[in-house]
Parts: C-alpha cells; structure tokens; sequence
C-alpha cells in the first residue's frame, strides 16, 4: 500500500508542477517558442485544452490552469484518507493543507529555479540555452525588487542568495 501511496502522489506531484510551471510561465510572459516551454505547453494541453472550454480566462489569469493546479493538491491532500478506506477529509483542513501545499510547492520552485539560475549565470555567463531563457523569464520578476535594494558587490550578483535565504524563511513559516 505504501509504494502505491508513493506512486500515486509522485505522480500527482509532478501533474502539479508542470501546471504551476505553466501558469508562473505565462504570468511571467516567457517566450512560449522555447522549446522546453512548447514541451510543457504539449505535456499540459490534453488536460488544460478541454478545461479551458468550461472555465475561459479571467483578464490575465489563466483559469483553467488554477484549478488544475488545486484540484491536483485537493487529490493529494486526500489520497492517504481515501486510500486508507476513511473517505475524503474534512472540507476546510482539505482545503487549508492544499492551500498549503501549493504555497510549499511554488515557494521550492523559485527556490530550485533561482539556485539553477545563479549556477548557470557562473558556469556560462554570456551564453544563451533554452532552459537559460525559461529561467532568466522566471527568476527576473523575482530577483528585480532585490536587486533595487541590494547593490551588486565587486560585479557579483548577490541577489539570488538573498531571495534564497527569504524563500527558505517563508518556507520555515509554513511549516
């Protein structure tokens, strides 16, 4: 049951990201010819495309992608009651703990895609890649405020280590 429970929920996981990597995506307005967009964009599109026929955009959300995104954590957050024979959870800790989730997984995001980004700016400052350009969309919008407040040190950016210790912060609070 436990290798089940794992299968199952490592699945609806990475179900989850590739659709908030999607809905970050467009909020950031990346360029959706990348190829390593296009890829997610046709991994995403057998469930989106049919969901976008019922729920259509609300100005720049994306609504289709947001209860996807939910609807994956609500599958989540019941899995191990509803496995277990003990049916669905109480409606709002459900609801709360997938709320929560959600944050944890959007907060580890940033945290991995700025670490990412950071490293790849130091391996091969100058160059272009596809995963540099889905990064650079991703990262700026949130490394920008720091980078007003914190002034570069001897040309070292030191804005990533900042928005990573604020990050790990956020996520010691959600605990």
């Amino acid at each position: 049951m436990a290798a089940l429970l794992y299968l199952l929920d490592t699945l609806l996981s990475l179900a989850q990201l590739a659709v908030l990597l999607r809905l970050l995506l467009q909020w950031a307005r990346a360029d959706f010819r990348n190829p390593l967009v296009r890829a997610l964009v046709e991994l995403t599109n057998p469930a989106l495309v049919p969901l976008r026929r019922l729920l259509p955009a609300v100005g720049q959300i994306d609504t289709a992608s947001v209860v996807a995104v939910l609807v994956l954590a609500l599958l989540r957050e019941s899995l191990p009651t509803v496995l277990s024979g003990m049916g669905l959870p109480p409606v709002l800790p459900w609801l709360e703990l997938a709320t929560l989730q959600i944050l944890r997984t959007l907060l580890w995001t940033y945290f991995f895609a700025i670490f990412l980004y950071a490293t790849l700016s130091l391996i091969a400052p100058g160059t272009y890649s596809p995963a540099q350009g889905v990064l650079t969309a991703l990262c700026e919008p949130v490394l920008r405020p720091f980078r007003r407040l914190i002034p570069p040190l001897a040309n070292l950016d030191l804005s990533p280590l900042w928005a990573g210790i604020l990050i790990q912060a956020l996520l010691i609070l959600l605990r």
